[in-house]
Formats: structure tokens, sequence, C-alpha cells
């Protein structure tokens, strides 16, 4: 396994690619959290127990309590989230974050995406949101199990494909419901109470499942453009005649 330098400078790489491509969405500041994250994920726990033995705490395990799923949350997750929060709150009070795209819920997506959700006061528990939320999601969870346990195809390509079409189905149904509840009812209401469904419906298509649909798509493509085609004998020529 590589040390902590490769694995920094992959992520500052990743990072500035992200940075190229997402038109200043991914900014700086989220680069060098990436490039920090890159270090303590693989290599926090041997530099700790180096740090811990050097200031004389011999006999702590402290590379197997970090290296430990469950208390790496405690001992290291939740306190670098807590780092980040304050000192990306820090940065944008001194006006050091700046982006082109506009951050933190001020860009048009981002305040179309809160819009979408309910914040007059405590949202209404309307029976038939309930209704409507409850049957599309048991729908949705009772579609997927007869797809693939109780009427499984032989073709697991088939049952992806009937499995993304009932995903597709009910998350039209579902941003239908809440665009109803939304422009078409006067005066509005709260669709799902007082989330915002159907701009996370959106945002998650084109931002999250498109792109990564794409790129599974992509990877069993057939290249039609290097494909060897039969060659031309002058016999041929003959047969044609």
């Amino acid at each position: 396994m590589p040390g902590p330098g490769p694995h920094m400078m992959y992520a500052l790489g990743t990072g500035l690619g992200l940075m190229g491509v997402s038109e200043g969405r991914f900014g700086p500041h989220h680069c060098l959290c990436y490039a920090v994250n890159a270090f303590f994920g693989p290599d926090i726990g041997s530099f700790s127990e180096w740090l811990f033995s050097t200031l004389g705490f011999q006999g702590w395990d402290v590379e197997g309590l970090i290296h430990q799923p469950f208390y790496y949350i405690f001992i290291l997750g939740l306190p670098l989230s807590l780092l980040y929060h304050w000192a990306s709150r820090f940065a944008l009070r001194k006006g050091l974050l700046d982006s082109p795209s506009g951050e933190n819920g001020k860009s048009s997506m981002y305040t179309w995406i809160l819009s979408t959700g309910w914040w007059v006061s405590r949202a209404p528990i309307n029976p038939d949101a309930v209704v409507v939320v409850g049957v599309l999601c048991a729908s949705l969870i009772g579609g997927f199990i007869y797809i693939n346990r109780v009427k499984p195809s032989k073709s697991l390509k088939t049952q992806y494909r009937q499995s993304l079409k009932l995903i597709i189905i009910i998350a039209f149904l579902y941003g239908l419901w809440c665009a109803s509840q939304i422009y078409l009812v006067n005066p509005r209401r709260a669709a799902v109470g007082e989330e915002a469904d159907l701009g996370v419906l959106v945002f998650l298509f084109v931002y999250f499942f498109l792109p990564h649909y794409l790129c599974i798509a992509s990877m069993n493509s057939k290249d039609y453009a290097t494909e060897q085609l039969p060659l031309y004998h002058p016999r041929d020529a003959n047969e044609l005649k």
C-alpha cells in the first residue's frame, strides 16, 4: 500500500479534475478536504501509533482502535466532520470561499430544490399524502421483490432492466404527485410533509443516477468503429454481375 504522499497527490489530482469539470461547484476547499481525508483514511492509524509511542504512551493499541469501523466514527469521523463544518463556516464568513456558481443553497438550482419543500410552519399531515406515498413506496419494494424473487427472469440483464423501469415509473409518479400539490393545488399544500422530495428527485436524477447510468452503459458498449469488416474480394464483384 502506498504512503500518505501518493494518496494525497492522487486525491489532489482527482480534485483538480473535479474542479475543472464542475465549473466551480467543486471548489478549492472541497479539494483540500478531499486530500486531507486521503491521508486520514488509510494511513492515520500507523501515524497515530508512531505519534503516541513517541510521546510516551506505549501499550496503547491506537492503530487497532482507529482501524476499527465502529470506533473510527467517534475517534475521527465525528471530530473531523465538526472541524470541517467549523472551518467552512469560518471561511465563508471571512469571504475566503467564493465560487462563480453560488454555493450553499444560493444557486438557482439549489434555491429551486429548497422551494419544493414546506417552510411556512409545521407541515400538516394530509391523509391523502400518506396514502399516496405509502402506496408508491409499497409498490416500489413489492415490485422489486416480485421481479427479483417471486417471478425472476433467467437473465440477470432482464431483471436489471425491469427493476430500472420500475424505479423510473415510481419516481415519475412520485414526482407527479409532488408537483401537483406544489404547482396545481391552490393554495399549495405540503406534498410530503416538510421534505423537498420533488427537488431532490430531480437533483439525484440529473447529477447522480444519469451520470452513473451512462458510465455503466459505456462499460459494455461495442466499438463499431474498430469492428473488423469482411474483406472485399474481386470474386464478389463477379458474383454480383
